[in-house]
């Protein structure tokens, strides 16, 4: 910390005001993070050995005078509700869930209201009158159930708050407003018992009013006295937010008629660096966080002079991971939100597992394939079930719904599942309490805990998080088993999702040395030669005007009550003061103007831009993501000898298909991918029915249907079987292809019939064609063919494979026929000749055609009529049979396939010739 800090200041005025001796003196901070700082100032500067004074917050005091015990937000909720139950009619009366989504709220009206010694009764009258006259022009034969029952609630808020305060009083407990309230009225009592205490209330701005009583009383009776800290710049400056809340006690308090306005000081005018710095989205700070803390000791700076402050707390993360190697030490002193906890999200995760397996079949309990997959695979878990291959099977096997028992078949080949794990987080909990719900809950977190390596800085990170977790957990269950107000899972899970927007994880670190890292309240009467802030944007920093509240501004600023106008003025304070003795000042903002972080650059900048001192150097940066001059340069490959070697292994042993070769003229690239490297999309459970599946499952439904009648002529009888075997047929085959997927249902399900209409519509067709006199003889469907290749162009032979959909003769003429589910019309299937052919890609089709009549010609040679080659398309079923055509022809000769011969082998040649690179098509 700076030599010249306030701390220091304060320490060196402690021990000459009370000759060194602290034994009866009580200091008073507005929070408990500056304790230990004063203390290690006292003991630098004091040169004897003495008692170390009281040093408390000003919520300890508050907690003393009042004789209440603050309990956390949770119980007051609990407590709530027990007072809600006894004022509400029992048919009436709200699931726990339901009620402590508004009672939130309710309860931070009734602390302001306390806090701010304000009468409740003046303030619920006011509620009261305006929801009535909100109502005003409904007739009082038109009124509904639903608008009494909103004007009734609106009359039950004072005596919620009257029976609560006096339900909790009688505990004595309570919540922060309540406390204050009575610290108030037992002022005199406090006063008397301490006559012989010296107070110094240190570093303290805005005060609410029951504070600002207590400090005036024992000013007046102890001698107490107050240390402000206020630079003379901004309480000199009556427009400035800075100052607004200390020149309203200068100019309002009696006790400063007599005494001087003392701690006045002059820091912020001073040399000071500054640089605001821009960049896009929440990473770029912190990016720029880890850089400027490795500039800082990479000139000399100690770690102990530095301190970042987080405007954003959830940039934590990213921020510790952006640290350089030698900030080796530190110490995180903030709330960090519990929702952002990656245990939290585990603990969710496994709640809505269950919670959606009770929901279905609470008999089944089936599982939704999604839920488990984020359960195992979550960060946390991974590690100890290495459920990879599980989830692996449950994609290959398309499970979509599945039962534990399926989970056990699955895993049980897999011999280094963490068998106790595994049963913990996926057994079923059929009949299981909410106590034995959050007993598993706890027992899983300790698992967990257990198995992380005990010095690794993630991991200690991680038992932080599980910590924190844990603990909430253990709460609920304290609270459940003191109120016994969560019944369900359903209950469970709503009060889980509430409590972890209003918990936090605490971090344990040494707070005198090393980097520190804080939240912006904890920054308060704490300086520090090098201060780093993030996120200094509108909404961030300052906050912005949302607050949850059922009082209107209007009643709020005519009571007295803080607005968003006050707390703006807070958040000045704050900012400002993390400038007043520092020397190098990063402030860092988002420029995005999209996106969930984004925001405008906050005023706190811009008023420090426009008001510039002399003393003070501002620069301006913009840090942006690197731009190549080009967009995007293409992947080229270079044909090693390994590659060549794996080109010949597919040329000579399986064979180029005639899509691999498409694939070639589409992309380079991707045929590098998926047929040199053999690396394909990872395959994923089917919700529902892909494209490709879809075309899958008529390609086999037509071969299983064709199947029998291979060389028979059709006839209307054969023809009628077939239509009687649809359905039989494609269930099967969806069963076969789709696996364990659900066709029962949605969109599935029409998938399923689309298929069944598909083929139905086919065999129409051909019911037709028979009619009409045309004689038909499958001769093979998914008929396996090749050919060799050989030409003095190539270096070697070269093999060409495929499945032909099916091979017909129709009228006499050999016809090969290949399926497409997606639209193809006559005109793609049309060439004018064959110059150029093989290097374009709207010719994919014909020379996928010609390719199968290259290889039935290699298999049973052709004809002298030649034959046909055509595509059937499932979307353009009206055209029927498409037929390849070259200038008007149909019929493919030897001719035909001589000369796509010569250009195929020019495609090949590209493909092998080693001294042509793999270049990417973009």
């Amino acid at each position: 910390m700076n030599k010249s800090s306030f701390l220091e200041q304060i320490a060196i005025e402690l021990l000459k005001r009370n000759n060194n001796s602290l034994e009866n003196t009580t200091v008073v901070l507005p929070n408990k993070r500056a304790k230990v700082f004063l203390l290690n100032e006292i003991r630098k500067v004091s040169n004897v050995s003495l008692f170390s004074p009281n040093i408390i917050s000003i919520e300890e005091l508050i907690q003393e005078i009042s004789e209440i015990r603050s309990v956390d937000a949770i119980e007051i909720l609990f407590e709530f509700y027990e007072v809600y139950l006894r004022l509400t009619d029992k048919e009436e009366a709200q699931s726990f869930d339901l009620f402590s989504s508004w009672a939130k709220t309710a309860i931070q009206d009734f602390n302001e209201i306390d806090r701010y010694l304000i009468s409740p009764k003046n303030v619920f009258t006011y509620l009261t009158e305006i929801k009535a006259l909100e109502r005003w022009n409904v007739q009082p034969n038109k009124k509904t159930d639903l608008v009494d029952k909103h004007l009734k609630f609106w009359q039950l808020l004072p005596k919620y708050y009257e029976v609560l305060y006096l339900s909790l009083l009688d505990k004595k407990i309570g919540y922060q407003g309540l406390i204050y309230r009575e610290a108030v009225k037992n002022l005199s009592l406090f006063s008397k018992e301490n006559n012989k205490n010296k107070f110094y209330f240190v570093g303290f701005n805005a005060l609410n009013d029951a504070e600002e009583k207590i400090i005036l009383h024992l000013n007046e009776f102890n001698n107490a006295d107050v240390f402000w800290d206020i630079d003379e710049y901004f309480l000199n400056n009556e427009y400035h937010d800075v100052g607004l809340f200390i020149r309203r006690y200068k100019k309002d308090w009696k006790t400063f008629y007599t005494k001087p306005f003392e701690w006045i000081s002059q820091e912020f005018q001073k040399e000071k660096s500054i640089q605001i710095i821009g960049t896009p989205k929440s990473i770029g700070q912190a990016k720029i966080v880890g850089k400027t803390i490795e500039n800082l000791l990479s000139n000399g700076e100690k770690l102990d002079n530095c301190a970042i402050v987080l405007g954003d707390e959830n940039l934590l993360l990213p921020v510790l991971n952006s640290l350089p190697n030698e900030a080796d030490s530190l110490n995180i002193t903030m709330g960090y939100p519990t929702k952002n906890n990656p245990a939290n999200l585990l603990v969710l995760n496994i709640l809505k597992l269950h919670y959606n397996a009770l929901k279905r079949s609470e008999s089944n309990y089936i599982f939704y394939y999604k839920d488990v997959i984020s359960v195992i695979n979550h960060p946390l878990i991974e590690p100890y079930l290495k459920s990879e291959n599980i989830i692996q099977k449950i994609r290959n096997n398309n499970f979509t719904f599945f039962n534990y028992n399926t989970l056990t078949k699955l895993k049980k080949a897999e011999s280094y599942i963490n068998e106790e794990l595994f049963e913990l987080l996926l057994k079923p909990w059929i009949n299981y309490s909410t106590c034995d719900i959050l007993q598993l809950l706890k027992l899983i977190l300790s698992k967990i805990k257990y198995y992380l390596q005990p010095n690794e800085d993630v991991e200690k990170l991680n038992k932080t998080f599980i910590f924190s977790v844990y603990s909430l957990v253990n709460k609920i269950e304290s609270y459940n088993s003191k109120y016994n107000r969560i019944d369900s899972i359903d209950s469970l899970l709503a009060l889980y999702k509430q409590l972890q927007d209003i918990s936090e994880v605490s971090f344990e670190g040494e707070p005198l040395s090393g980097l520190q890292i804080m939240g912006v309240l904890e920054s308060r009467v704490l300086d520090f030669k090098n201060i780093i802030v993030t996120s200094v944007n509108e909404g961030k920093f300052p906050s912005g005007k949302s607050q949850q509240s059922f009082i209107p501004y209007d009643i709020k600023k005519e009571l007295g009550l803080p607005t968003y106008k006050e707390k703006d003025a807070i958040y000045s304070y704050h900012f400002y003061h993390l400038l007043f003795r520092a020397e190098n000042i990063f402030l860092l903002y988002n420029t995005d103007s999209e996106g969930i972080d984004a925001g405008e650059k906050s005023r706190f900048l811009q008023q420090l831009e426009i008001e510039k001192l002399s003393s003070h150097s501002i620069e301006t940066l913009s840090y942006n993501a690197v731009l190549p001059q080009k967009s995007y340069d293409r992947m080229e490959i270079q044909k090693t000898e390994s590659l060549l070697l794996r080109l010949k292994e597919i040329a000579t042993e399986k064979g180029f298909s005639p899509s691999s070769l498409t694939s070639y003229i589409r992309n380079p690239m991707q045929f590098y991918f998926q047929r040199i490297l053999r690396i394909n999309e990872a395959d994923d459970v089917e919700e529902n029915i892909a494209v490709n599946t879809l075309g899958t499952i008529i390609h086999d439904s037509l071969e299983k249907l064709y199947e029998p009648y291979l060389g028979h002529v059709l006839t209307l009888e054969i023809n009628k079987e077939m239509f009687q075997n649809i359905n039989s047929v494609v269930l099967e085959r969806f069963k076969e292809t789709y696996k364990e997927g659900n066709i029962t249902r949605g969109k599935n399900y029409i998938a399923f019939e689309v298929a069944k209409r598909n083929i139905f519509n086919f065999l129409k067709q051909e019911k037709a064609s028979i009619e009409n006199g045309e004689t038909i003889k499958v001769l093979q469907t998914e008929a396996s063919l090749e050919c060799i290749l050989q030409n003095e162009a190539l270096s070697y032979p070269v093999k060409i494979a495929g499945k032909v959909d099916r091979i017909e003769e129709r009228n006499g003429i050999i016809r090969i026929i290949d399926y497409k589910t997606g639209k193809v019309i006559g005109s793609n299937l049309k060439t004018s000749g064959f110059e150029g052919l093989t290097s374009e890609i709207k010719n994919d089709k014909v020379i996928q055609l010609l390719c199968y009549a290259l290889m039935y010609q290699d298999k049973f040679g052709l004809p002298n009529e030649g034959i046909e080659a055509g595509i059937i398309s499932f979307k353009n079923l009206k055209c029927g049979f498409l037929p390849f055509q070259i200038e008007g022809q149909g019929r493919i000769d030897n001719q035909i396939l001589s000369n796509f011969t010569e250009e195929l082998t020019k495609l090949i040649n590209d493909i092998l010739d080693e001294s042509k690179n793999i270049v990417e098509i973009v």
